[in-house]
């Protein structure tokens, strides 16, 4: 057992989060469907759960998380097709766009990311194991399970609280189907479709089998978390259980999901038109302060998308950064240090990122007093503390990655080394009394946009638009 609580949308409750194995916490992510460039949507997940993953490995937990990936489905097959490109390429190349923005946002790589079609013969044994239990059937060259084949209760539904007899799976109507609540787990076939061969038949999987396979493929039969999006709620992780339990095993232990990025209160997708991409998002602000954005709220809850908001959100990680910066220059290095206890039961307490952001503002606030005051060792001790907790967040600011692949940092950089040289002329005229000379000095810096404030700490420049150094 562990402090942390996670919110378990199966119980509908936040519960003790006891791993399988102790010291050890497996997690199945569903990843992308590659049949687009995404958008900042389609991430949300990668970030939210990516924080979950580095709160674990901070507290000592060996993690493997998987997030697989969709490369094969109607969606890519009709996209391709319309656009004159081989499926294959058109998949690929979609999936090289979702591996650039996480990278871009600081999500770490999985343990492993397996594609759907390099896990056919996994699905295949899982069909016919549910065929053999009676849970699945034939028609037509297609395979279906069987929903009231999991009748009396449990059964059918205990996920998403959906009545079995409500049951739709929004598939259309299918000749070879018994019943019209029944899923697909193998599509027959079909002229200029990629197939695969099968003891039905050849054909390709159905979208639901695919995840089952994959998790149980590199996690086992009995796992620990598996997360997405709560659109997958139903009818995917409903099927996904269906499919498993059906089967006989346990599968996943905690069902966590997180919300939307909306827009006018609609989620965010391609069929409503108000896509970000993320490559126009980065134009906007900086991949660190996207990353704060998207990771700023409840996972749980929706995230209303506004420029406003972004806009905001880029200004407090600025804030942020702003603090380090001069910490940095004033005392000296800025190693990680420890995160505070509130920040520990914020997360401990389903992953409550507002209130562990909090924390870190209170600390940046405290620590600005401190630096004002000249107390460098108080204002060290909570520069070292945000590092710590904003590394958690994956958005620490010194962390070489930002640093090293943000452009305005670089350009802060060498903008720090002229401005110093113009301050060092400035103070050398002061010593000789030539205040003509030091008050052109700093004219001209501030018709550049470039503000030096005389401290106790000596001269300190700052850019007029919130910037410094």
């Amino acid at each position: 057992m562990t402090d942390l609580r996670l919110y378990d949308t199966m119980t509908g409750a936040v519960r003790d989060f006891v791993p399988v194995r102790p010291g050890h916490v497996s997690i199945y992510l569903c990843g992308a469907t590659v049949q687009g460039l995404p958008h900042i949507g389609h991430v949300r997940s990668g970030v939210a759960f990516d924080v979950l993953r580095r709160w674990l490995l901070a507290k000592g937990f060996d993690v493997a998380f998987i997030r697989n990936v969709t490369d094969i489905d109607d969606k890519i097959l009709n996209k391709a097709a319309d656009a004159g490109r081989p499926w294959w390429e058109w998949a690929a190349t979609y999936e090289r766009a979702f591996s650039a923005a996480y990278d871009a946002l600081g999500v770490m790589p999985p343990s492993a990311e397996p594609r759907a079609t390099g896990h056919i013969t996994q699905m295949v044994e899982l069909i016919e194991r549910l065929i053999e239990r009676g849970h699945a059937y034939t028609g037509d060259g297609d395979v279906y399970f069987s929903v009231a084949s999991l009748l009396p209760e449990p059964g059918y539904g205990k996920l998403s609280g959906h009545k079995i007899d409500d049951v739709h799976q929004g598939e259309g109507v299918a000749t070879g189907k018994r019943d019209q609540r029944d899923f697909t787990l193998w599509k027959g076939a079909k002229p200029g479709e990629p197939s695969w061969p099968t003891p039905w038949g050849r054909g390709r999987p159905g979208w639901h089998t695919e995840c089952v396979a994959m998790c149980e493929s590199y996690l086992g039969p009995e796992f620990d978390i598996h997360a997405g999006g709560m659109d997958l709620i139903f009818p995917h992780h409903e099927n996904e259980i269906a499919q498993a339990e059906a089967a006989g095993d346990p599968f996943a232990r905690y069902w966590l999901h997180n919300g939307w990025v909306t827009m006018g209160g609609e989620k965010m997708s391609k069929s409503l038109g108000n896509v970000l991409a993320i490559p126009a998002v980065l134009q906007r602000v900086r991949a660190a302060e996207l990353r704060y954005y998207l990771g700023s709220a409840h996972y749980r809850s929706m995230l209303e998308f506004s420029e406003t908001a972004l806009a905001d959100a880029a200004r407090a990680y600025s804030g942020i950064e702003d603090f380090l910066h001069r910490v940095r220059n004033r005392v000296g290095a800025v190693e990680p240090g420890e995160w505070t206890p509130k920040f520990a039961a914020a997360l401990d307490d389903d992953l409550s990122v507002p209130i562990a952001l909090a924390e870190v503002h209170a600390a940046r606030a405290e620590g600005n007093r401190a630096l004002d005051a000249g107390d460098h060792e108080a204002a060290l001790t909570q520069a070292r503390s945000i590092r710590a907790m904003m590394g958690i967040l994956g958005a620490d600011p010194l962390d070489e990655r930002w640093e090293s692949k943000d452009e305005t940092s670089a350009a802060l950089a060498a903008v720090d080394v002229l401005v110093r040289a113009e301050v060092k002329r400035r103070e050398d005229a002061r010593a000789r009394r030539d205040w003509a000379e030091a008050d052109a000095i700093r004219d001209r810096l501030k018709a550049a946009g470039i503000e030096v404030t005389d401290t106790a700490d000596g001269p300190q420049w700052t850019l007029l638009d919130g910037g410094g150094r």
